[in-house]
């Protein structure tokens, strides 16, 4: 996976309830990826830092914003399948489901995926059809370039970029740091 170096290293927006986060608001430390469906180096961050989530549940934020590359032309259509999926409570779900498949993202695909979910299909088909939730999709991207992000996956820990290797034990190493801190001002 390649590594990133960029001018700007703060998250530009904070997060917010709207972004797709596991783990408590009051985590120890928040590990924040900006990803895109179609980019195999995304999908094994995202596995990465699912796997980083389970290691350290209940001490973890793990949060999901999209960054829909131009090079990948089926990046933007996932996100916002993804997106009308979260408004029927599947996100993550789908989300697996889109990088599982990173190959099959056309609109009947994308369908196929929401009646395997259980998803209102009328609804979700009519969702991508009227691009609901293209802002929301935009809103990621723009949030990203404002922090410096310029391919997939980055990670913010905290409201910091990450630039180091993308890496499980890399990423170990530095999401115990930054908890350690937080342990060592605990009264």
């Amino acid at each position: 996976m390649a590594t990133h170096k960029q001018s700007n290293t703060q998250l530009s927006q904070p997060v917010t309830e709207h972004d797709h986060a596991l783990g408590p608001v009051n985590a120890d430390a928040m590990l924040l990826e900006y990803g895109d469906f179609e980019c195999p180096y995304s999908k094994e961050g995202t596995l990465i830092a699912r796997a980083l989530y389970e290691e350290f549940k209940g001490r973890l934020r793990f949060v999901f914003r999209h960054f829909p590359l131009t090079k990948h032309p089926h990046a933007k259509q996932a996100a916002e399948a993804a997106e009308a999926a979260a408004a029927q409570g599947k996100f993550w779900e789908m989300a697996e489901l889109l990088f599982v498949n990173q190959d099959k993202l056309t609109q009947r695909d994308l369908v196929r995926y929401a009646d395997r979910l259980g998803l209102d299909t009328a609804k979700f088909k009519k969702d991508l059809s009227e691009h609901i939730y293209a802002e929301d999709v935009q809103a990621n991207l723009l949030s990203g370039e404002q922090s410096g992000v310029t391919g997939t996956p980055t990670y913010f820990i905290g409201d910091q970029r990450y630039d180091g290797a993308d890496d499980i034990d890399s990423l170990k190493t530095i999401l115990q740091r930054a908890m350690c801190k937080v342990e060592a001002w605990d009264p």
